[in-house]
């Protein structure tokens, strides 16, 4: 619950700025191009630091790492509002990225610790539907607030809201069920038993890293989890502006309608884990149940997206990109169930982390790449059409090359990793 809605937060700090943008940009005089440099700043320091935050993550716990970042993010959120030209703002985003990097892996880590294989993908589908809600809850909010008081006002809310929850999360969690006063002992036999059962998830034998992340199936769920960050952070940053810009949508209107999608995704993120983990029930095979959602999620919102750019009205726009993200948001805790179900529990935090670097490099490309084009092109056409392309791409990645971890990745110790 505290990880759904620590998710919940985190995208409402993300899309705080998407929202505020028309009003940013007007007082600072930004071009799209600097708007998409802008966007884009985020997304450099929490690549670089996603990788960090796994190791610190493995090293000291997921408990003081995602508590510790959550109370750090929360003042740089804050620190958006003293803002008062491109720099200062470039400066306090790069700084934010920085700062929210480890909530992926170390969530991931969490989850690794207190749940059985069984339940792993709709444990992870429940607390990342957190995400989509909080950018539903935030698109009005943040708007209506900026609005009614400055989009300043906004920032500073969002900063006092983060620090009561990482004060509620440093009171309340644990690192092991193991750890916790009210976890019953018959529940923490059977986490104990799955896990023990789970071979994968050894404490005393280390693969190394580079075992790991050169292995095909790791390298093309990293392309797959690519293309699902990159349609996702053109999504979450350029969307509102699409709306206003391209279908004249004014702050208040672009602010409601943009719920839709958003709660459309929670529905999609919820159903993925749950329908994954329904299909390794019934089949018995483990990955398939994960690469079927990644294919046909990854095709269907290829197909949505590309589609956008064919369609008149707002209302139109609005409803493809509800049920691209729905198809996306599918496929979002797939990427972290398959991390867990081939990667030593030691390395789960590092090697997610690396997978996440990768993911989120996407972030820094898409806002800057959409910014030119639209720029030099006056339209957002190129941009919809390379996101869906690179959807696509994803989709085949998964169907041709994600396959079951063979016991050759360790040839020390042939039972580490299996499907």
């Amino acid at each position: 619950f505290l990880l759904f809605l620590a998710g919940a937060f985190n995208y409402m700090d993300r899309v705080a700025f998407s929202i505020t943008a028309p009003f940013i940009a007007e007082e600072f005089n930004l071009t799209p191009t600097q708007l998409g440099l802008l966007f884009s700043s985020f997304f450099i320091g929490y690549a670089i630091f996603n990788f960090i935050g796994g190791y610190l993550a493995d090293r000291y716990g997921p408990r003081k790492v995602f508590g510790g970042t959550l109370a750090l993010w929360s003042l740089f959120i804050g620190a958006t509002a003293i803002t008062y030209n491109f720099a200062s703002l470039y400066i306090s985003r790069l700084l934010f990225g920085f700062a929210e990097a480890p909530v992926g892996t170390t969530s991931n880590k969490m989850v690794n610790n207190w749940f059985p294989a069984k339940e792993r993908a709709t444990a992870i589908g429940i607390y990342t539907a957190g995400m989509p809600l909080g950018g539903a809850i935030a698109a009005p909010l943040v708007g209506l607030i900026a609005i009614q008081f400055g989009w300043r006002t906004a920032f500073v809310v969002l900063m006092i809201l983060g620090l009561l929850l990482a004060y509620i999360w440093m009171k309340l969690t644990k690192d092991y069920p193991q750890q916790h006063p009210k976890v019953s002992e018959a529940e923490l036999r059977e986490i104990q038993l799955d896990q023990g059962n789970d071979t994968n998830t050894s404490k005393t034998e280390k693969v190394s890293l580079w075992k790991i992340i050169k292995h095909p199936t790791i390298l093309f769920t990293a392309v797959a989890f690519f293309a699902y960050n990159y349609n996702n952070f053109f999504f979450l940053t350029w969307f509102p502006s699409y709306l206003t810009d391209a279908k004249n949508l004014s702050v208040h209107d672009m602010s409601i309608v943009t719920i839709i999608p958003w709660l459309v995704g929670a529905i999609g993120l919820l159903a993925g884990g749950f329908l994954s983990d329904y299909i390794y029930k019934k089949t018995k095979k483990l990955m398939f149940s994960r690469k079927i959602i990644l294919a046909i999620g990854l095709f269907g919102a290829a197909l949505c997206v590309g589609f956008v750019v064919l369609v008149e009205t707002a209302a139109a726009a609005v409803a493809l990109m509800a049920i691209a993200v729905f198809f996306l948001y599918l496929t979002a805790m797939i990427y972290w169930a398959i991390i867990q179900d081939t990667v030593p529990r030691n390395n789960v935090g590092t090697a997610g982390g690396f997978i996440h670097l990768i993911s989120n490099i996407s972030g820094i490309i898409a806002p800057t790449v959409t910014g030119y084009f639209i720029e030099s092109t006056g339209t957002f056409n190129i941009a919809f059409f390379l996101a869906a392309s690179l959807a696509i791409l994803g989709s085949l990645a998964v169907v041709f090359f994600v396959k079951p971890i063979k016991t050759e990745i360790d040839t020390v110790n042939t039972n580490t990793l299996h499907n």
